[in-house]
C-alpha cells in the first residue's frame, strides 16, 4: 500500500513538473511574440516620423532634408538633428549639394548660411562627417578652408552657390537635418 502511495505521489510530481515546463515554454513563446510586436510597432513609429519629416521638408537621393526653424551653434544643431532621428546634412556629391542649395533657397530665401555635418575637430585639416567618416567629396569656396585651428565646422553659403566655408563652431546659424530613407 505504501508503494502505491509513493508511486502516486511521484507520478503527480512528474505531471506537475511537466505542466510547469509547458507553461514556462508558453510564457517564453508569448514573451518572444510580444517583443517582436514591440519591434514592429517601433519600426512603424519611426517610419511615420520619417514620413512626417519628408512631408515638412524635401525628399531626394534616398534622403529627406528638413531646414531648422531657428539658429544654433554647430554642436547644438547636430544634437537637434540626432534627437529628430537624423544628422546634420552631409552632401556627398554635386547633385546633393544642388538639392540642399535649392531647398534652402526655397525654404529660407533670406538666409544664406547653413551648417553642414562636416568638421575637422579631431584632426586639423582632415575634414570628416559627424559620424567620423572620411569625406570623398568636397565643395570648398575659393581660399577655403582658411580658419586653421580656430574654424573647425563647415557651413554652405547660398551667396557662393552652395560652396563650403569653415567657421568657428560656436557661431549660431540655421542648419539642415538629413534623414536616410530605408
Amino acid at each position: 500500500m505504501i508503494k502505491k502511495k509513493e508511486w502516486k505521489r511521484g507520478h503527480e510530481n512528474r505531471v506537475m513538473c511537466k505542466l510547469a515546463s509547458l507553461l514556462q515554454n508558453e510564457k517564453d513563446d508569448l514573451k518572444t511574440q510580444i517583443d517582436k510586436l514591440w519591434r514592429e510597432v517601433n519600426a512603424l513609429k519611426e517610419m511615420q516620423a520619417l514620413q512626417t519629416v519628408c512631408l515638412r521638408g524635401t525628399k531626394a537621393h534616398k534622403k529627406c532634408y528638413l531646414v531648422s526653424e531657428s539658429t544654433k551653434h554647430f554642436h547644438e544643431a547636430n544634437e537637434d538633428c540626432i534627437t529628430k532621428g537624423g544628422t546634420l546634412a552631409i552632401p556627398r556629391n554635386n547633385d546633393e549639394t544642388n538639392t540642399l542649395r535649392d531647398y534652402a533657397k526655397k525654404s529660407m530665401p533670406r538666409v544664406s548660411e547653413f551648417w553642414l555635418g562636416i568638421n575637422d575637430l579631431i584632426n586639423e585639416g582632415k575634414f570628416v562627417d559627424v559620424n567620423g567618416m572620411v569625406l570623398q567629396y568636397f565643395n570648398w569656396d575659393r581660399a577655403q578652408p582658411n580658419g586653421g585651428k580656430r574654424e573647425n565646422c563647415v557651413f554652405f553659403s547660398q551667396s557662393s552657390q552652395g560652396k563650403w566655408v569653415d567657421e568657428v563652431c560656436r557661431t549660431a546659424k540655421r542648419y539642415i537635418c538629413e534623414f536616410l530613407i530605408p
